[in-house]
């Protein structure tokens, strides 16, 4: 097993990812929350939750409804999470962008994770831009989690090459 480097001790208005439990906790969020795909936006919510695990930076989940009509396109496969249940995948349009796979939803979420029901979570690193707060996020590294770093969250982060045993 691989050992997680020393945590960076947050400072005054941050949090550290070491301090999210394990398994992970839905919570609401009030921030705005706008997804930029292809030059325009896909999404502005106000309403979104975030799902806080160990190590790992802020995951936001945006209401389906939150996004402009024809954002979200069904698309085929699914992968399976220990804690959310199966994921579906959506290919992600705006202008004239698409991107494969690039969203996903939990249709029936595990006991704990009902919040999740009827969100969408964005990779961010696949749009033009998406903003917590106005804030730029940058994406968690790696392909396959899909966290939002914001300048609020220190780690470091699960993602980065070394850090599949933490």
């Amino acid at each position: 097993m691989n050992r997680h480097p020393a945590p960076v001790q947050p400072g005054p208005g941050q949090e550290s990812v070491w301090d999210y439990p394990r398994p992970p906790r839905v919570e609401s969020s009030t921030e705005r929350i706008v997804v930029r795909l292809g030059g325009v936006a896909i999404a502005d919510t106000t309403s979104a939750v975030r799902v806080l695990e160990t190590s790992h930076p802020p995951v936001y989940y945006i209401p389906a409804a939150d996004f402009v009509p024809g954002a979200l396109i069904p698309t085929s496969g699914s992968s399976m999470c220990e804690f959310k249940g199966r994921a579906s995948y959506f290919d992600v349009h705006g202008g004239d962008t698409t991107v494969p796979r690039a969203g996903w939803t939990y249709p029936t979420p595990e006991p704990g994770f009902a919040e999740l029901l009827d969100r969408v979570a964005i990779y961010p690193g696949q749009m033009d831009s998406c903003e917590v707060a106005g804030e730029t996020v940058h994406a968690q590294a790696g392909d396959f989690y899909g966290g939002w770093i914001t300048s609020k969250v220190v780690g470091p982060f699960k993602g980065e090459p070394g850090t599949l045993g933490w």
